[in-house]
C-alpha cells in the first residue's frame, strides 16, 4: 500500500502492474529526453548570436518531421501491447462479481455455491490494533495465488469504481451494465483499494481489501463460508 509522501506507484503485485510501471518509466525517459533537447535549443538560441540569413533547410525539416513520429511509435507500441494484455481474459480460474452500493461492496463467487457476502468498512472504534483506518473491511475478498481471477463489476445505484492500485485494476461499476477485468497475483499478501468514482457523501468510506492466499487455504475458507 502507499506510504506517506510517496511520489511513485505502489509496489507491483501482479504481472499487469509490473508492465504498467515499466511503461511509465519508459515514457518518463522519453519525456526527459524531449525536455533536455528543448532546453538545449532554447539555451543555444538565447546565448548565440542570431543570424537572419536564409538557409535551405530541407534536412532539418525532414528530421523534425520524422523524429516526432518515431517518438510516438516508441510510446504507442508498448502502450497498445499493455492494453491488449489487460483486455484479454483467457479461461479464468475463478470468477468474482463485485456490486457497488452506497456505500459498501457486495461480492459473489459465481463458481462456488452460496458464497456471497457484503463488505463494509470497519469503523475506527472496532478497528483491531495494527490495521489501517479507513482501509480495513469486515469481510475481505479472498482469492487463490497464481490463479487468473476474473472480476465482473457492476453497481446497484450510482456510479462506482472497483480499484486496487497494486494489482493494476480499476474498473467502473455502472448500474445496468457489466464490466470485467482480471488480475493474477503470484504471491500471498493483502492488497488495499478504494472506490475511485465520486459516488456520494460516503464515497471515501467504501474500501476494498483483497487477500491472496495459497490454494489450500482458499479452499478451506470457501468451504467454511459456503457451508
Amino acid at each position: 500500500m502507499a506510504n506517506h509522501s510517496q511520489l511513485g506507484f505502489q509496489d507491483a503485485s501482479s504481472p499487469i502492474m509490473e508492465e504498467l510501471v515499466q511503461f511509465h518509466d519508459h515514457a518518463l525517459m522519453v519525456a526527459l529526453a524531449i525536455c533536455s533537447l528543448v532546453l538545449y535549443l532554447l539555451t543555444h538560441m538565447l546565448t548565440e548570436k542570431l543570424s537572419s540569413s536564409t538557409v535551405n533547410a530541407q534536412e532539418i525539416e525532414l528530421v523534425w518531421t520524422i523524429l516526432p513520429a518515431m517518438v510516438l511509435i516508441m510510446l504507442a507500441l508498448p502502450s497498445l501491447r499493455i492494453l491488449y494484455m489487460m483486455d484479454e481474459i483467457n479461461e479464468p480460474d475463478l470468477t468474482l462479481k463485485a456490486i457497488g452500493h452506497q456505500w459498501y461492496w457486495s461480492y459473489e463467487y459465481t463458481d462456488i455455491k452460496n458464497l456471497t457476502f457484503d463488505s463494509y468498512m470497519t469503523p475506527t472504534t472496532d478497528l483491531p490494533l495494527g490495521h489501517f483506518r479507513l482501509l480495513e473491511v469486515d469481510h475481505r475478498v479472498v482469492v487463490p495465488t497464481s490463479s487468473t481471477i476474473r472480476v465482473i463489476v457492476t453497481a446497484d445505484d450510482v456510479l462506482h469504481s472497483w480499484a486496487v492500485p497494486s494489482l493494476g485494476v480499476k474498473t467502473d461499476a455502472i448500474p445496468g451494465r457489466l464490466n470485467q477485468t482480471s488480475f493474477l497475483t503470484p504471491r500471498p499478501g493483502i492488497y488495499y483499494g478504494q472506490c475511485s468514482e465520486i459516488c456520494g457523501a460516503n464515497h471515501s468510506f467504501m474500501p476494498i481489501v483483497v487477500e491472496a492466499t495459497p490454494l489450500a487455504s482458499f479452499e478451506n475458507w470457501s468451504s467454511l463460508l459456503s457451508s
